[in-house]
């Protein structure tokens, strides 16, 4: 398989590293006061807004650009805390990253700096050639298949020669829609709890350096 591949492409958040239940809870808190705060409302109905944006837009930041006129830049700066990330340098996944050949993406629905201060936190930068992000796809967020298309345009991505890595099943559809191998990055999550997995799923993970180091050496 590995000698198949050219681009290796990594979703960031739960596939790269996991969230930490106190990340996601400040997180959580941190957008329900944006939206409270940017569309003056108190914090239940800024948590109805948040989550009925996020199930038909796929992105609260989406619903509010559309819906409101955000300006996304006011949305990143008030996201963005450097104090979010508690995460701690991965030397096992850096080193699998290491001897890993080929190119290596990643691919987010986040914005780029917070991709950029998760990398560098996780002390994986160096290992990945591009960040594809929010932005680079006009926010237009996963599983739209239009995103998807974007990055194989703007990184010169032959699918049938890549492969995605993504911790939400329904995410990996689109991938293996254009000819991509896909692993889907099975984690404790609720979201990814009795799901059966998909005939467009070609691998599953829990341990992704172990993964990776398998492929390695079965090569």
């Amino acid at each position: 398989m590995i000698n198949d591949i050219e681009t290796w492409i990594f979703d960031l958040d739960n596939t790269l590293y996991s969230v930490s239940d106190q990340m996601h809870g400040q997180i959580d808190d941190l957008l329900g006061g944006f939206v409270s705060e940017f569309l003056n409302v108190d914090r239940v109905e800024a948590r109805t807004i948040q989550k009925a944006y996020f199930h038909e837009f796929g992105l609260t930041l989406r619903g509010l650009m559309v819906n409101h006129d955000l300006d996304p830049e006011v949305y990143f700066d008030y996201m963005t805390r450097e104090e979010l990330y508690d995460m701690e340098p991965d030397p096992a996944l850096s080193s699998a990253l290491t001897r890993l050949p080929g190119r290596k993406l990643v691919y987010t629905n986040a914005p780029g700096r917070h991709a950029e201060l998760a990398l560098s936190r996780l002390g994986l930068s160096e290992h990945f050639e591009a960040v594809y992000d929010i932005q680079a796809a006009d926010f237009v967020p996963k599983p739209a298949i239009t995103a998807y298309s974007e990055l194989c345009r703007l990184h010169a991505v032959e699918p049938v020669k890549a492969v995605m890595v993504d911790d939400i099943i329904n995410n990996l559809r689109p991938a293996a829609e254009l000819g991509m191998t896909t692993v889907w990055m099975k984690t404790s999550a609720e979201w990814a709890q009795d799901i059966e997995v998909a005939d467009y799923v070609d691998h599953v993970t829990q341990d992704l350096a172990g993964w990776i180091d398998g492929l390695l050496t079965g090569q």
